[in-house]
């Protein structure tokens, strides 16, 4: 045998090539899923914070609130619609898509809006991930529910 025809067996030109190709695929692979529940934290955050603010709303604006339309009393009917726009302004401030958030349900517990009863918030949110190819892994519904006592 040649000493060329040892070389070209020896030579394995383009190896490195090949190699780098499959790890950057798979890195960008895990980099894409690790950005996608950085932001399913966030959007889980979202929500929790307006189920929290609807909550907060409902308990400052009982039965002994006075005045009309944002500064009168929200309730004691089942979702007051003062209550809704809370949580989906707050809501909608975030990375949330506006078509996956239900409607906030917001319940007196006692069935009346007079102090010391308690309100729960509930708001459900179904996620939809920033890259497709994790529909079918980070595909979920999220929920968050909030309670308070009325203290106006």
């Amino acid at each position: 045998m040649k000493i060329s025809e040892l070389r070209r067996f020896k030579a394995d030109d383009g190896g490195t090539l090949v190699e780098f190709g499959l790890v950057a695929v798979m890195f960008v692979v895990v980099l894409l899923g690790v950005v996608d529940m950085g932001r399913m934290v966030l959007v889980y955050t979202t929500l929790a914070q307006s189920a929290r603010a609807g909550a907060r709303y409902a308990i400052v604006h009982g039965a002994d609130r006075t005045g009309a339309g944002p500064n009168g009393p929200s309730g004691p009917a089942a979702n007051p619609i003062q209550v809704v726009t809370v949580v989906k302004n707050f809501a909608s401030a975030g990375p949330l898509n506006p078509a996956g958030l239900g409607t906030p349900a917001v319940t007196y517990v006692n069935g009346t809006n007079t102090v010391g009863s308690k309100v729960r918030v509930t708001v459900t949110y179904t996620y939809d991930p920033l890259v497709s190819y994790y529909n079918s892994l980070l595909n979920v519904t999220m929920s968050s529910t909030s309670e308070g006592i009325i203290v106006f």
